[in-house]
């Protein structure tokens, strides 16, 4: 069915609306247009109303992202209206508004849109606009930036009473061309979608304009000697330090992803002397304290301190915040309050450095620093001209604690089996590798691609799905700096590592008397020794962490096995399958299991055998290269092809949940090779 010009105009809106995060955060805000269309039982025109519905974003918004109701079945609700004690009701009688199937569930805004007498209305969150909605004196401010034509709404949770309250404030005033939300946002309507966007960007400029001529040179006060930023390189080897440590205080409760942000702008927060207090009072527009909580943890150092001394104190900081917090729900949570959801902060600042962020996900994580980062524009707007005064502690534990809002939790999808991993998997650009790292994102899986090639480790971040879920890092795993700054990337990108495979590989292919000094050390220092500094360096993030973890070594069916003129690499896969049980016994006590994954005849797509091996390997057995996948299928008593993705499944195996108590093991992924048996 062909959209509504109507609709098709909103999405068109909606989306120069939400591409420039001038106008809106992520997720933040909606949009909606009104207009006749045949209802398709009578064949009568209908009026209708299409909004954004609930969880979706202006910048990304589809058709299917819209909820579509009946106009007059929904201003009929305002006779049954029970009140605003009871208002939360109104949400489930949306749905018997809705016209035709499918579409996006509708959410708590639509009463804004839909009594609202104004074809199109646009609801939005520019910092601009929440900064005067925070400031102390905000309804002062917006007559003062805007004359008549911009009204004042005091503050109110979002509700069907808020789209009352807006609709009375629009009938009072017929020359307004939209309003300022006090503590949330700002609402513009129009006569035609163009006068709508045109009235809501005039609001959200008009408000910066004033910030930047009416505002003091510094809102935040006078820099705090010893706080400035550390320079760049020392400031991120900084960081790197503290991200395991930190990504521990925030996993208490559960196991969160993090994201690292160091702009400008967090700097220059946290090195001014008004940050403390600010921080303190914490986010205000809904949006805001949804994702970030109501307020981060704050390090009271400077990034000069010493590292321990910085890591002991962000722990005692940790526990008088959850301490708080749980005060913070005790005082407001009533009989039928949803359980409490955790302690820990979801925003970590710390001066000098910058902030870590952190959610279920990667996307989770960043969009928790960005509404954070917005926070702080809107703190420095209110400031400026004003005191920030966000909405009193009640009415934020009020969103927080809304049934509403747990009511959409439970409405998420189930975590996919790896959810919240991290994972650091080497030689990850072709074959083997790259077949895992696509398995590990596919179940839920942050992963760092680290490969020699770093046009192939790009490549596959890239067909990961880029920096929400994969990054790369070139690195020589012989290499002790480069395998460190392996993880330190890791950390800086996602937080820490919990999931590490070692895979990087060559095969060099000699009888014992062709086999050179060179060839046995070169062999030796890409798989034995480049596993011993990858396992080393993550066992030293994943102790850091207290979170346990997994270390998987892609072995081979060699190292158990006794092939002709495969001396190098034999004996190296058995340093690493020996390597797998002493590394189990030792990191056991640390919730580190160890485990190895011994596979044979793996042909298609494997860079070591295109890299030259497999043509010796042929030549060895007597037959063409082309035929060396069958030829190792036919020995096998499943006479089947072993692939990249059988291995990649072996590895998911040890690590997706099922396995938790086998530490130690080694599993065939051979097709079955008898002489290779475990015994």
């Amino acid at each position: 069915m062909a959209l509504h010009p109507r609709a098709r105009a909103l999405l068109d809106r909606s989306h120069r609306l939400g591409s420039d995060p001038r106008n809106t955060n992520y997720a933040g805000g909606n949009a909606s247009a009104k207009g006749a269309a045949p209802d398709p039982v009578t064949g009568h025109d209908v009026e209708l109303m299409w909004v954004k519905g609930s969880g979706g974003d202006l910048g990304t918004l589809t058709a299917e992202g819209l909820a579509v109701l009946r106009l007059d079945r929904l201003r009929a609700l305002r006779d049954v209206y029970p009140g605003v004690e009871r208002e939360d009701e109104m949400v489930a009688a949306f749905d018997h508004c809705l016209h035709g199937r499918g579409g996006a569930a509708p959410s708590i805004d639509t009463a804004m849109h839909g009594l609202v007498d104004a074809p199109h209305v646009d609801h939005l969150h520019p910092d601009s606009g929440i900064a005067l909605a925070c400031a102390a004196d905000g309804q002062k401010l917006t007559a003062d930036c805007f004359g008549d034509t911009v009204a004042w709404v005091p503050w109110r949770r979002p509700g069907f009473q808020l789209g009352l309250d807006i609709a009375a404030v629009k009938e009072a005033n017929p020359q307004a061309i939209g309003c300022v939300l006090g503590g949330h946002g700002i609402t513009a309507w129009g006569e035609t979608s163009e006068e709508c966007e045109a009235n809501a960007l005039r609001i959200i400029r008009t408000a910066e304009t004033f910030l930047t001529e009416h505002g003091k040179a510094e809102p935040f006060g006078p820099p705090i000697e010893g706080y400035g930023a550390l320079p760049g390189a020392e400031r991120r080897e900084r960081a790197a330090a503290l991200a395991p440590h930190i990504r521990a205080l925030a996993s208490q409760d559960r196991p969160q992803v993090g994201h690292f942000d160091d702009s400008p702008a967090v700097l220059d927060f946290l090195a001014r002397t008004e940050h403390p207090r600010l921080a303190a009072l914490g986010t205000s527009c809904p949006d805001h304290f949804l994702r970030t909580k109501v307020r981060p943890l704050l390090l009271d150092l400077p990034p000069t301190a010493e590292l321990t001394y910085a890591i002991e104190r962000l722990g005692e900081l940790h526990t008088a915040y959850r301490e708080e917090y749980a005060a913070y729900y005790a005082r407001h949570a009533e009989p039928g309050s949803p359980p409490m959801r955790g302690a820990d902060p979801a925003i970590v600042l710390i001066p000098g450095v910058g902030m870590f962020s952190f959610g279920k996900d990667k996307q989770t994580a960043r969009v928790a620093g960005e509404f954070y980062l917005n926070a702080i524009q809107v703190m420095r707007g209110a400031e400026a001209v004003s005191a920030y005064a966000p909405i009193e502690e009640a009415e934020k534990f009020r969103i927080e604690y809304w049934e509403l809002e747990e009511a959409k939790l439970r409405r998420m999808p189930k975590a996919k089996p790896l959810a919240t991993r991290v994972a650091l998997v080497t030689g990850a650009g072709s074959g083997i590798g790259r077949a895992i790292a696509h398995r590990l994102v596919a179940e839920g899986a942050c992963v760092v691609v680290a490969d020699l090639d770093a046009a192939s480790g790009a490549a596959v971040a890239e067909e990961l799905g880029g920096p929400d879920r994969a990054v790369a890092v070139p690195v020589d795993v012989t290499s002790e700096a480069q395998v460190v700054d392996a993880f330190k990337a890791a950390a800086l990108a996602f937080g820490g590592v919990d999931l590490v495979v070692n895979n990087a590989g060559i095969s060099i292919s000699k009888p014992l008397l062709e086999t050179t000094v060179r060839d046995w050390d070169l062999q030796h220092d890409i798989m034995a020794r480049g596993s011993f500094l990858v396992s080393r360096e993550a066992a030293r993030m994943m102790r850091a962490q207290k979170l346990g973890g997994d270390i998987v070594y892609i072995t081979s069916k060699n190292a158990v096995f006794a092939g002709p003129n495969n001396i190098a690499y034999s004996a190296t896969k058995a340093d690493q399958a020996h390597q797998v049980r002493l590394l189990a016994a030792e990191l056991g006590e640390h919730g580190i299991r160890v485990n190895g994954v011994n596979p044979d005849g793996v042909v298609r797509g494997s860079g070591i055998f295109a890299g030259g091996w497999g043509a010796q390997r042929a030549a060895t057995y007597g037959i063409e290269e082309a035929q060396l996948g069958e030829f190792y299928a036919r020995r096998t008593l499943l006479k089947r092809e072993v692939l990249p993705e059988h291995v990649a499944g072996a590895v998911f195996a040890l690590t997706g949940g099922d396995l938790t108590h086998t530490t130690g093991l080694h599993i065939p992924v051979d097709a079955g090779v008898p002489g290779a048996f475990l015994r």
